[in-house]
């Protein structure tokens, strides 16, 4: 799923090449992003467009060959010349009279070419890992004897195996370790072309000599911006210090950096890119017919600042912002004078707002990770890691939405709940932090599933060795890390090879609250039972399945097993709770069985049932733990959480029976587990009730 959506797409046509680009945002400087080599296409820009349209109007050209656009069939189609002109051609079709154009390795070259050739178009150019000249390789044309290493970039071996040209092409773009997400990328955007295309643009990609390059760089009158890796193994990082010279334009070297720096420094390339937009806006289109509104900031003397948190609430379910409500209720109780902030999105936001909390602005602009999730999901099956994994422009859109809100406002403290965008590009770009920040999570390590083999070990092991490294290389960048749960609910299972494991890693990084719930058990359950409505002879089965869109299978088999449970249980009330984003219609029931949507006081319906049917995420069932409730839980399929760190937890409190979705496939089967639930003693341990307190002392202190 896309971070943001075009505002408008087109194709202009030259010489019988069509060719396609998209607008995003309708005010501001305009930016023009160009394509790089036929390699890849313009989704290389993934993760600058979300984070550059907010501020301007963002156009990204496709590239002949790839993508969006034709892959004709001569050598002279590809000429530097004719990747210029298709961009001058999208720019006067989209009313683009001037703008900074930016561009990566051969887009890099194609922006200098464009300003020099088209000085009144450009108003500066920012050009990353600038293939200008790039070397002709020697023995292309010659069949060879073995293909090893560079040998690969071979006109014969293109043809004969192409992936494996690819695997090794983009092991070489992304030199950076834990590049594993960037490589897969670059290789599925080559697999969108072939090698018959890729080898028409050979004669022009290696074109350009030394001195054809300063030529045009010396003709390049606008501003101009290098930016280069000193690791990058495409282009030497030499080839940009020369072109500074001859541009006069600034250079910043990212040390350890390879040859893509939007893609694997995202951040600092969306600041480079801004921050250079800003500084030549003066001369730059806007197109649109109204003036782009200025930037409206306050700044408020130090000694008549009042205490201002920012909490950022994980919007994946609701579980996160019932315990963040508790927990911020008495972190005001230690500092009433506290002032709140949100940062999240729907459905997490209207709890909040329900709740009178204050909702920042700046929310409207993330982008949507509960419709990601949702789109993840298969029947009653989510692959968490990878679903996270592939929310990577999710991820960077938002934590961008996150910096440049604390960069206008102050903030006295950052109170993190899973919010996986701003932990990850924080430890990446550490000097960000401006102010104490918190962590708060519920589970400690990616781990891998059985089924997913030894690729999603290597993965999972990838990404836990990432985060230990930059976690013991910036002890301090948190200034605290909680764990909602105890030491006993940890799984002792290696985060990966040579890594400690859950358990000591969390020992050693963690302080612990204890489980946080957003109410305690009601006191007298019988009132409660009558408040409901529930009826004393009556018995009622709850069956929900949280607040993301993924359980909607689990409620069809429930409500297709009530007429056998009723069977056996006459006096049973079926009520299935679909939660925000399922609709209540898509479930058919039949008399006995209510469906509802969103239910707010969900937790005093768990509290009054006699036996529940849920999925297997950690609130819902804690909360049926706490009120000392049976119930059967069937996690998600693929889900490691689900499948391996919450079980865990609910054995430590002996709670909860087990089933495997397969196992509720059989109506009458699943029927029989529900109403053998109903009977069955309960021994379960003590939930404690202070985790909410617990959490927000650690939090006072920081303030």
């Amino acid at each position: 799923m896309r971070a943001r959506d075009p505002d408008h797409e087109g194709v202009v046509e030259r010489d019988g090449v069509r060719v396609g680009y998209e607008v995003h945002g309708t005010t501001g400087p305009s930016v023009v992003l160009l394509p790089s080599w036929a390699i890849i296409h313009m989704r290389q820009w993934k993760f600058q467009v979300p984070h550059l349209a907010r501020r301007f109007r963002v156009v990204t050209v496709e590239g002949r060959g790839n993508g969006r656009a034709d892959r004709p069939a001569t050598d002279a189609a590809y000429d530097d010349r004719e990747y210029v002109d298709d961009a001058i051609a999208v720019m006067d079709a989209t009313g683009t009279d001037r703008a900074v154009v930016a561009g990566l390795s051969l887009g890099g070259r194609h922006a200098l070419q464009l300003a020099a050739w088209y000085p009144r178009r450009v108003a500066g150019v920012v050009a990353i890992g600038t293939a200008l000249p790039w070397f002709r390789p020697r023995g292309f044309d010659e069949p060879q004897a073995s293909y090893e290493g560079w040998a690969k970039l071979n006109r014969h071996y293109w043809s004969a195996d192409y992936p494996g040209w690819l695997e090794f092409f983009f092991s070489q773009v992304f030199s950076e370790p834990h590049s594993t997400k960037h490589h897969e990328d670059g290789v599925g955007w080559g697999l969108d072309t072939d090698a018959a295309t890729l080898l028409h643009t050979v004669p022009g990609l290696c074109a350009p000599t030394a001195d054809d390059a300063e030529a045009i760089c010396r003709a390049v009158s606008c501003p101009v911006l290098h930016v280069h890796g000193d690791d990058d193994r495409i282009v030497p990082h030499a080839t940009s210090v020369q072109l500074a010279r001859w541009t006069g334009g600034d250079l910043v070297t990212i040390r350890g950096g390879g040859h893509a720096q939007p893609m694997r420094e995202p951040v600092l390339t969306n600041r480079l890119i801004r921050d250079f937009v800003e500084t030549t806006a003066s001369t730059v289109s806007t197109v649109s017919t109204a003036p782009a509104p200025g930037r409206t900031r306050v700044w408020t003397r130090a000694r008549g600042r009042s205490r201002r948190a920012l909490y950022v609430c994980s919007p994946i379910g609701l579980g996160h912002v019932r315990r963040d409500l508790a927990i911020a209720r008495d972190l005001r109780a230690h500092h009433p004078d506290l002032e709140i902030d949100w940062l999240t999105e729907p459905p997490v936001s209207a709890v909040l707002e329900e709740h009178g909390e204050r909702v920042h602005p700046a929310a409207r602009h993330l982008a949507g990770v509960s419709a990601h999730i949702d789109s993840e999901a298969g029947e009653h099956d989510l692959a968490a890691f990878h679903a996270v994994r592939r929310m990577d422009e999710i991820l960077v859109a938002n934590f961008s939405v996150f910096a440049d809100l604390v960069e206008d406002e102050p903030y006295d403290l950052w109170i993190v709940d899973e919010g996986w965008d701003v932990d990850h590009f924080l430890f990446d770009n550490p000097e960000l932090k401006r102010t104490a920040y918190a962590w708060l999570t519920d589970f400690v390590g990616w781990l891998p599933m059985p089924e997913g083999g030894p690729r999603e070990a290597f993965l999972t092991g990838d990404r836990n060795t990432e985060q230990v490294m930059r976690m013991r290389r910036y002890p301090r960048l948190r200034d605290r890390s909680i764990f909602v749960g105890n030491p006993g609910d940890l799984v002792d299972v290696p985060l990966g090879p040579d890594l400690p494991t859950v358990r000591e890693w969390a020992l050693e990084r963690y302080a612990f609250a204890g489980y946080v719930s957003g109410s305690t058990p009601p006191a007298d359950r019988e009132a409660l039972r009558a408040e409901l409505g529930y009826r004393p002879d009556e018995r009622v089965c709850l069956v929900t399945v949280g607040g993301s869109g993924v359980g909607g299978h689990l409620l069809r088999r429930a409500v297709e097993a009530f007429p056998h449970l009723e069977r056996r249980v006459p006096e049973l009330r079926m009520i299935a709770v679909a939660g925000p984003r399922i609709d209540p219609r898509s479930i058919p029931a039949p008399d006995g069985v209510e469906v509802h949507g969103y239910v707010p006081d969900l937790h005093r319906h768990l509290a009054a049932c006699d036996v529940a049917l849920v999925q297997g995420g950690l609130t819902t069932t804690m909360e049926l733990v706490a009120a000392r409730r049976p119930f059967i839980y069937v996690p998600l399929g693929h889900h490691f959480e689900q499948q391996v760190h919450i079980p865990q937890r609910l054995a430590r409190y002996r709670a909860g029976h087990r089933m495997d979705y397969a196992e509720t496939r059989d109506p009458q089967a699943l029927a029989a587990a529900i109403a053998a639930q109903l009977d069955r003693p309960v021994d379960y341990r003590p939930v404690e009730t202070d985790g909410a307190a617990r959490a927000a002392a650690m939090l006072a202190e920081l303030l």
